[in-house]
């Protein structure tokens, strides 16, 4: 189905306002208003909040391409401002969706369930879940399926989606929040982490990371996809599995190697697969490299196998 930018935009407008109004009235969300907040797609492919729309005379300022959705963009401002507390809060709502149209590509939801499925099939089981990067939780939604028990705490930096992910899963811990600010009692805590990671030369603020005396760790907060690799082995036990989806570049990229080695060095590479540039293209409308990557810590590991070699040193592939 062809992507079709203003009724993804209208959804997105309908899910933030069902948001806000869950919030306000402190209750859990009627069937209804469960499907309009799964209607969110957040705005990976909506460039026209890129630009001002706070009143008609903002069009003059738009380009011919993103004309078309002005109406809806004002819209979703009057929406904004309707619930922001502050002209601060309702500044800071738009500055994190823009910051998101670079980052924000929705996962299938029938990848995401095949993929939480094979674990199940071989008796990977997870009771302590970590997501790094939500979304709107199709990740959760997928573990909280196969296991009602388990225990997920999920992280969305971008405001308005984190609002629409705390309402659809009050039954899992929700930080609307980076995922470096993940506390250090959750270091070796976790059974998995799975997510659809954010990519990019996005630096990361971590202590940990940006002022370690390890050379990789300094390197690894300088692009945001390396980071969360290392940073999700920090966070589950040994034995624990980490699966993201990434850009092309933490396996293809000839400078990470260093990061891809750092990797290889506390866990087994189980599986990296190339996956289809078109997996996005009805969630967000676009075309992406991208690679599905699971590893499982192995604290005790000693030596790299002729494998990981080959998957560090791309070159020589």
């Amino acid at each position: 189905m062809a992507y079709n930018r203003k009724e993804h935009l209208q959804q997105n407008i309908d899910a933030i306002r069902t948001a806000f109004l869950i919030e306000r009235e402190k209750r859990t969300p009627t069937e209804k208003e469960l499907d309009a907040l799964r209607g969110y797609s957040g705005f990976g492919g909506l460039k026209c909040v890129l630009y001002p729309a706070s009143a008609l005379s903002d069009s003059t300022k738009w380009p011919k391409s993103e004309i078309s959705l002005f109406t809806k963009t004002m819209e979703l401002h009057k929406v904004l401002r309707e619930n922001a507390q502050s002209e601060q809060e309702y500044k800071r709502y738009v500055d994190s969706l823009k910051s998101s149209v670079l980052t924000a590509f929705y996962t299938p939801s029938v990848f995401v369930n095949t993929l939480i499925g094979s674990f199940n099939y071989f008796g990977v089981v997870p009771q302590k879940v970590l997501e790094p990067s939500s979304g709107i939780g199709v990740f959760v939604d997928a573990v909280k399926q196969k296991n009602k028990e388990s225990y997920v705490m999920a992280y969305e930096k971008d405001l308005m989606t984190g609002k629409v992910l705390k309402a659809l899963h009050q039954d899992s811990i929700v930080r609307i929040e980076g995922f470096e600010k993940l506390a250090k009692p959750f270091e070796n805590y976790f059974d998995m982490a799975v997510s659809n990671i954010p990519f990019g030369d996005i630096a990361v603020f971590d202590p940990a990371y940006t002022n370690s005396k390890e050379p990789v760790r300094r390197q690894a907060a300088k692009m945001v996809h390396n980071y969360f690799f290392l940073k999700a082995l920090d966070a589950v036990h040994d034995g624990g599995v980490v699966a993201f989806i990434t850009s092309q570049g933490v396996m293809d990229s000839p400078t990470s190697a260093p990061i891809r080695a750092e990797m290889l060095r506390h866990a087994d590479l189980v599986s990296a697969v190339r996956l289809p540039n078109n997996l996005f293209t009805e969630n967000a409308n676009t075309e992406v490299g991208s690679d599905l990557i699971i590893l499982q810590k192995n604290a005790a590991k000693k030596e790299l196998t002729e494998t990981d070699s080959l998957f560090i040193n791309v070159e020589d592939m």
